[in-house]
């Protein structure tokens, strides 16, 4: 079974922050897959059903961020199951631009505290991970970087990250059926303006 599990805070009050982007992304998952109602799991809750004749669950964590691990340890111990080919961790990141996204295979927590608690929930850094941009336009010191994370996105901001969605759509599809190492080579991430390289003046061939 794929486990794609989308990281974010309970509560009306988060529904719209940029740390819950992962629960938007898994959401629309469900929504497009026409998976059958959610329903209560231990720590989270789930939706079942079949991509491309692979069985998957989505998963969202009803425990906060810190302690988003809690919901992963039915899955730690079961047999033919493995972090490293069968989880796919969906995230918020300040490193990298607003319109953007990388899909890895491996890391750190990078200092995020869900992926910390999935790494010690697991005991590994190796499952892949689906990195969304939300960093600022200018550096956010890091005493207020949780006020950051934990804010709204503006109008504007909310466009920009659910225009990525059919490209992270179809890369989660590739690493469902191809494995991670697909997934990124196929799906490289799109750049954010900021991030496109300079151009050299001369017309392209």
């Amino acid at each position: 079974m794929k486990l794609v599990v989308g990281l974010g805070n309970p509560g009306h009050e988060y529904e719209n922050t940029r740390h819950n982007v992962g629960w938007w992304v898994v959401d629309h998952l469900a929504d497009v897959w026409r998976f059958p109602p959610w329903r209560a799991v231990s720590d989270a809750r789930a939706a079942d059903g079949e991509v491309e004749g692979r069985r998957v669950r989505l998963l969202e964590p009803f425990t906060f961020m810190n302690l988003s691990g809690d919901a992963l340890g039915p899955y730690a111990n079961r047999p033919f199951w493995a972090a490293a080919n069968d989880l796919l961790v969906i995230v918020d990141d300040v490193a990298i631009p607003l319109g953007s996204f990388r899909f890895r295979a491996k890391g750190s927590a990078g200092g995020h505290n869900g992926l910390r608690s999935v790494e010690h929930a697991l005991g590994t850094q190796e499952y892949a991970r689906l990195r969304i941009g939300v960093g600022p336009a200018e550096p956010v010191p890091g005493d207020v970087l949780r006020d950051f994370v934990l804010g709204a996105f503006s109008a504007d901001e909310t466009t920009t990250v659910r225009e990525l969605f059919p490209a992270l759509h179809a890369g989660i599809r590739t690493w469902i059926v191809d494995g991670i190492l697909a997934a990124m080579n196929r799906h490289p991430g799109r750049l954010a303006p900021d991030d496109a390289p300079p151009s050299s003046g001369e017309p392209s061939a």
